[in-house]
């Protein structure tokens, strides 16, 4: 059993040992193999190296190839270059050289030219002062007789060429003005026949005379108090006169009057009731006459202020030469705005700047100060812009400063000029006339000058040995100035020169 058991043992240790020598000899054997496989890998990078080694020099010398002849190019484009830049450099050179021998040349040119000049100029004083030693005179006094002797042999020829282009001128804006005024009024055609305040009340008997007067004058007195204004009772039948120099105030006594007069009953209390009734009627029928008058040429009574709308109302019962006012204010509007449409100009502003040309009549009576200043001053109160403001200072300047106020002017003269619009009394009229004479006469060549055509036209009489034709133009010129600087008239005035040349001989 020990014997098996070694046996065992011993198979066992020889089994291990040949086991031990296989797997030693398996491992050298794989261990060579893996080595074998190691040489080959490496055999095959070395030659994959050399392969890309070789491949890599001749990329390098194939760039280096290309870089060679890109940069062979370039040096010839280069050398191209620099040639082209000699040459235009060369180019540049001579032009320049050329240039500075022309502006040599110039030079040398100008002066000469300076010194012939400068020779000229001796020469020329040396002639003039040899004409003058000849002539006997300065070269000024020279041309003075030259200018003289011109003005003396073509007299005739400047006057007629100064009086055709005056006439000329004169005949084409003429006719353009004609044809406007003439489109403007044929589109506005106002009556004839103007509204005058009156100042006499009626009255149903001559005994009411007295109870106006009342008992000691009671009546009469109170009601003047009152209304401010003077009641006249005098020896017109069945009437009484109420005298004032506001006109609101006497339409208030008026209207108290006949409101006395239809009553009945004339005493104190009665009086200031009858007062106070007219005023408040009276505030009312201003201020719808206002708005009428807005709503007429189509401007929003919203827009003016309703104490603006009153005063403008208050014209309702203003009176200029016997024309109405507010209906002269409308008429101006009405034009102006026609000839502003005609003209191109702000119908705006010469719509309401017409309408409110004249507001400060409303109140001149009540305030100091021109009418114009006192309408100016309204209007820039009710916030009016400054172009609407002036149209009350500028119809009533020889020149205004805008369009807008030489058509509002414009349209003012032709409402108040136009036939029957207003009316002057005798004194007036013939005061005109002596001005129209005084103001021709007062030029010492005048001899003599008469107005005639109511006004429109005045005859001035010159003596022939003392003016002549040219002379008498510009009298003629000289006479309207004056008249237009001087005097006040509707419409124009038209100046005749008359220069009348009379021989007489007698046969013995």
């Amino acid at each position: 059993m020990d014997f098996t058991f070694i046996f065992i043992v011993l198979g066992i240790l020889a089994g291990g040992a040949s086991g031990f020598l296989l797997r030693a000899q398996l491992a050298k054997h794989r261990t060579g193999q893996a080595e074998g496989q190691a040489e080959k890998i490496i055999t095959e990078a070395k030659n994959k190296q050399q392969e890309l080694l070789l491949e890599a020099k001749q990329k390098s010398v194939q760039v280096i190839n290309d870089a060679t002849a890109e940069a062979k190019e370039l040096r010839q484009e280069v050398k191209k270059l620099q040639e082209r830049v000699e040459q235009r450099e060369n180019t540049f050179d001579q032009k320049l050289l050329d240039l500075e021998g022309k502006y040599e040349r110039l030079e040398e040119e100008k002066e000469r030219l300076r010194k012939i000049k400068a020779r000229l100029e001796v020469l020329d004083a040396e002639a003039m002062e040899k004409l003058q030693t000849i002539a006997g005179m300065t070269r000024e006094q020279a041309l003075e007789e030259l200018m003289k002797a011109i003005e003396s042999d073509e007299a005739e020829a400047l006057e007629s060429r100064l009086r055709k282009l005056d006439q000329s001128v004169e005949e084409e804006l003429g006719r353009k003005a004609n044809k406007m005024l003439a489109l403007v009024v044929e589109r506005y055609a106002s009556g004839h026949a103007t509204e005058t305040t009156t100042s006499t009340v009626q009255l149903p008997s001559d005994e009411m005379k007295g109870r106006i007067i009342g008992k000691e004058g009671r009546n009469i007195r109170t009601l003047e108090t009152i209304t401010g204004t003077e009641i006249i009772v005098d020896d017109t039948p069945m009437a009484v006169t109420v005298s004032s120099f506001s006109p609101v105030r006497r339409q208030v006594a008026k209207r108290a009057i006949e409101m006395l007069v239809k009553d009945g009953r004339v005493q104190p209390a009665r009086i200031e009731e009858a007062v106070k009734l007219s005023k408040k009627e009276l505030a009312v029928e201003m201020k719808k006459a206002g708005e009428d008058a807005l709503t007429e040429l189509a401007i929003p009574v919203s827009s003016i202020d309703p104490k603006l709308v009153q005063i403008l109302g208050r014209l309702k019962f203003r009176t200029s030469y016997g024309q109405n006012q507010l209906q002269h204010a409308m008429e101006v509007a009405t034009i102006a705005r026609m000839l502003a449409e005609e003209l191109g100009a702000d119908v705006h502003v010469c719509t309401k700047g017409g309408l409110f040309h004249d507001i400060g009549k409303a109140v001149d009576h009540d305030m100091q100060g021109s009418h114009p200043e006192i309408g100016y001053n309204i209007m820039k109160k009710f916030g009016f812009p400054e172009e609407i403001a002036y149209q009350s200072i500028g119809h009533h300047v020889d020149k205004p400063k805008t369009l807008e106020a030489v058509i509002v002017k414009a349209a003012d003269a032709i409402s108040g000029a136009r036939p029957g619009a207003r009316k002057n009394t005798f004194e007036q009229y013939i005061q005109r006339l002596e001005e129209l004479e005084r103001t021709a006469t007062s030029f010492e060549e005048v001899e003599k000058a008469y107005a005639i055509q109511a006004g429109r036209e005045v005859r001035v009489f010159v003596n022939p040995t003392n003016i002549d034709d040219l002379q008498s133009y510009q009298l003629a010129k000289n006479i309207a100035k004056k008249i237009e600087s001087e005097l006040k008239y509707p419409g124009e005035v038209k100046v005749t020169l008359i220069r009348e040349t009379r021989i007489t001989e007698y046969a013995r």
